[in-house]
């Protein structure tokens, strides 16, 4: 699973199929390191993804809807300039290296024809975005800038001149015509692994699962030439592939590799990584961009974990009250014989047939005061009883609400977490974080719950945060509307938006109140449903609290595929 020279040659015939002669209508940049360009071309609008995320950098046209921050970056700003309204002209390859350009011809202010470089690196945490001004090859502005301090061999800041990464001495698959040396290899080393590793130490564009999918080839027959120009043939007419691999891990190719299992094909290779990276780059967004609340979260799960662990001691500690009591009153009985200076005294306990009992004194204090003291440190354990006891409830629901919010986190799509982020900072959990903003904060707009249809067409509508829960419930539904949620788990409100829902609406709503929930990787989830007349919200309760009767629970094991298809059926 690798985007390397030899994917990124199959996936630079596709975007020149697709997008060449294509003319710019729209930039934005949804993420810090991500670009999305809108291409009309051949009568269709694409977007085209340049992503330089150190985990999943790549460039492919996506169908993925994207939201736009309200204020564009200077980035977008300077791309937008330069950019719209651009013919995109060619579309290359730095031979076979992960390093594709982007030829663009404009106009500038005054009407003059410009050629521009969008020139995309793909080199894990080095990746980058650059665009150039072709004729003198000066850097208008790159999406990471890397200054003298980072990088020595290369400048990546405007003004500077662009130079190409290193150059590695290595061989061109795709232009190779003598095969001595492959042979010599395969004669050196014939274990495959050994030999896949001294093929990326020859051979350029190769990653790992790459270069053992062309040593699995070199090694079917004795001609080498053939079973080589064969392989990377392969990439010229691609196959676009889904496949499974050891390990149970998911691997994405340009075509069947050898050794794979459950292959699912693709008609695009940008159909291809819109299927895998979906979910693997929309977490990495969350960690990114929620990563002040994560460790908000945390951090309160933290204190409150550890201020319950005290106090339910301190409850332990208040069931030895009575035998401050009981020693209370064998001393007062026994006042006389107890003496100033005494440090203890051992007396009949007549609460246990007069068995012995030794007390501890102060010899500071005078006999009446040590049975007071005893008195004393049984009241103030018995008032601490109640006080405890409304701590402990207090704390474990400061301790339910940050695991919901973790839960809601750990589900959410980037735009979600606008939401999670006010409901933080209207609690003022965000306050330590946001000391350098304005006091003052406008009320925010909650967003809409997520929209699906049911396959007898009714609608159903999840909420994706506590905020959007409460709205939903409180303010949106119907009281003759069905409401679900799992129960004592934290997820998602539901609403089915229909007053009588037949069984299978029902059974489609408990599914996806299963998956958007913190049980959605486990089997017979418990779904609660009632009428929404059934729910109330108790006064002073956090947001999406509410309380319920009247209810019927399904078990459910939540279906991915079935997910898939509800929300499908909402976009018809």
């Amino acid at each position: 699973m690798s985007f390397d020279g030899s994917f990124i040659h199959s996936m630079k015939q596709e975007l020149a199929g697709l997008l060449q002669t294509g003319r710019v209508s729209k930039i934005n940049q949804p993420y810090p390191n991500e670009l999305i360009i809108s291409i009309r071309a051949h009568g269709k609008n694409h977007q085209l993804l340049l992503s330089a995320n150190p985990t999943y950098a790549r460039v492919q046209v996506t169908e993925i809807p994207y939201v736009n921050p309200a204020v564009p970056t200077n980035f977008t700003m300077i791309m937008r300039k330069h950019l719209s309204g651009a013919i995109l002209t060619a579309v290359n390859q730095l031979d076979n290296d992960r390093v594709l350009r982007l030829s663009f011809t404009g106009r500038n202010e005054l009407g003059d024809q410009t050629s521009l470089l969008l020139i995309v690196e793909i080199m894990a945490r080095h990746s980058n975005i650059i665009l150039v001004n072709a004729p003198d090859n000066k850097i208008i502005d790159a999406i990471k800038h890397v200054g003298s301090d980072v990088n020595r061999y290369r400048l990546l800041l405007p003004g500077a001149t662009y130079i190409n990464p290193p150059k590695q001495d290595l061989q061109d698959p795709f232009t190779k015509e003598t095969f001595g040396d492959i042979a010599q290899l395969m004669r050196d080393f014939p274990n495959v692994d050994m030999l896949a590793a001294n093929l990326r130490k020859t051979v350029q564009g190769l990653g790992k699962d790459t270069s053992l999918a062309l040593a699995n080839y070199l090694h079917r027959d004795g001609n080498v030439e053939k079973n080589f120009k064969t392989f990377f043939k392969n990439f010229n007419a691609p196959k676009p592939t889904l496949s499974h691999v050891a390990n149970n891990k998911i691997n994405f190719t340009a075509f069947p590799y050898p050794d794979t299992e459950k292959d699912q094909f693709y008609s695009t290779l940008s159909q291809l990584l819109d299927a895998y990276y979906a979910t693997r780059a929309q977490r990495d967004r969350v960690r990114e961009q929620g990563a002040i609340l994560i460790q908000v979260v945390k951090k309160q799960l933290k204190k409150n974990r550890t201020k319950l662990k005290r106090l339910n001691r301190d409850l332990r500690e208040t069931a030895n009250a009575d035998e401050y009591r009981v020693k209370g009153e064998i001393l007062t009985t026994y006042l006389n014989k107890v003496e100033r200076g005494m440090t203890k005294i051992e007396l009949p306990d007549f609460y246990h047939e007069n068995q012995p009992i030794t007390i501890a004194l102060s010899n500071q204090q005078s006999p009446s005061e040590n049975a007071q003291k005893y008195f004393k440190r049984y009241q103030k354990l018995k008032n601490a009883v109640k006080y405890l006891n409304e701590q402990i409830d207090l704390t474990q629901q400061e301790i339910d609400y940050f695991e919901n919010i973790q839960s809601q986190i750990e589900l959410a799509k980037p735009e979600d977490l606008v939401d999670i982020r006010y409901e933080l900072q209207q609690g003022h959990y965000l306050k330590d974080h946001d000391q350098h903003k304005k006091k003052k904060n406008k009320r925010q707009k909650i967003s809409k719950p997520e929209k699906f249809v049911a396959s007898d067409g009714t609608e159903i509508l999840v909420g994706k945060n506590n905020l959007q829960n409460e709205k939903l419930t409180m303010h949106t539904a119907d009281k003759r509307e069905t409401w679900l949620h799992t129960k004592n788990i934290p997820g998602s409100h539901v609403i089915i938006r229909s007053f009588d829902p037949s069984d299978q609406t029902i059974a489609e709503a408990a599914n996806l109140a299963a998956y958007f929930s913190k049980a959605r990787n486990s089997s017979k989830v418990p779904v609660d449903y009632t009428r929404v007349k059934n729910i109330r919200k108790p006064n002073g309760t956090k947001p999406g609290y509410v309380i319920y009767d009247s209810q019927q629970t399904l078990f459910i094991t939540p279906n991915e595929n079935l997910v898939d298809q509800l929300t499908a059926n909402s976009k018809k």
